[in-house]
C-alpha cells in the first residue's frame, strides 16, 4: 500500500537534479516557473550541504519542510483524497486528517530526497489562458535511458500557485490515495483511517524514511 504514490514523490524530488539555466532564472509567479524554481532550490541545497548528500535525516527533513511542503496545498489534496468521505468526518477529524496526511507526505518526501541520484528532467512546452487558475505543468524524467512522464497540477490562490496533485507515468497521486483511503474507510471507518495514518507516521518517524 502507498507504494505507487511513494514512487511518484521520489520522482518529484529527483527532478531537482535538472539544474539548467532555464530553471535558475524561473519566474515563480507562473506555475511552470514555480516548478522549475522548486527543483533548482532543492538541488542547490543538496550541492551545498554534504550532510544531505550523506543521508542526514535531520537536514533532509529540514530541506523538505522549507523548500517543498510550503509549495503544496495539503488541505486541498486531503479533501480530494477523501472525496465523498470528507463530509462524513467531523471537523475535528478533518483537521486531524490534514495533519496526518501532511506528516505522511513529509516523511515520504524526506525518504525520496535521500534517494536522489542522476536523473534528468525535460520541461515540456507550457501555455495557459491569462485567467487560468488550475493548470498542469508537464515534464519528462530520464532515468538511465527510461523516460517517465511527471506532471504537476497546480491551483492559483490569490497571486500564489500551489501544487496539489502529481502524475507519474499516468497515475495521479490524488486518485491513488483516494482508492486506498476509500478501501480503508469502508473497512474501518474514518476513525480507522486516522488510526492507520497515525501508526504509519509513527513507524516512519522512528526509522528510515
Amino acid at each position: 500500500m502507498l507504494l505507487p504514490v511513494y514512487a511518484a514523490l521520489c520522482l518529484f524530488c529527483n527532478t531537482a537534479l535538472a539544474h539548467t539555466a532555464e530553471a535558475s532564472t524561473a519566474n515563480t509567479s507562473t506555475p511552470d516557473g514555480l516548478v522549475k524554481a522548486i527543483t533548482t532550490e532543492v538541488l542547490d541545497s543538496i550541492k551545498k550541504d554534504s550532510g544531505i548528500k550523506q543521508g542526514d535525516i535531520g537536514k533532509i527533513s529540514q530541506l523538505v519542510d522549507q523548500k517543498i511542503l510550503p509549495h503544496a496545498d495539503i488541505g486541498r489534496t486531503t479533501r480530494l483524497v477523501m472525496g465523498r468521505h470528507w463530509r462524513a468526518a467531523t471537523p475535528q477529524q478533518q483537521a486531524e486528517l490534514v495533519k496526518q496526511f501532511k506528516d505522511l507526505l513529509f516523511y515520504t518526501y524526506s525518504g525520496a530526497v535521500s534517494q536522489i541520484r542522476d536523473q534528468k528532467i525535460e520541461y515540456l512546452p507550457f501555455r495557459m489562458a491569462p485567467d487560468a487558475t488550475d493548470v498542469v505543468v508537464r515534464t519528462k524524467v530520464v532515468n538511465q535511458g527510461q523516460i517517465i512522464g511527471l506532471d504537476y497540477r497546480l491551483e492559483k490562490k490569490g497571486n500564489v500557485w500551489k501544487v496539489y496533485d502529481l502524475n507519474v507515468g499516468g497515475a495521479w497521486l490524488v486518485q491513488t490515495y483516494q482508492q486506498q483511503f476509500s478501501e480503508l474507510i469502508s473497512q474501518r471507518g474514518v476513525s480507522g483511517l486516522l488510526e492507520f495514518l497515525k501508526q504509519r507516521n509513527q513507524k516512519l518517524a522512528s526509522g528510515p524514511h
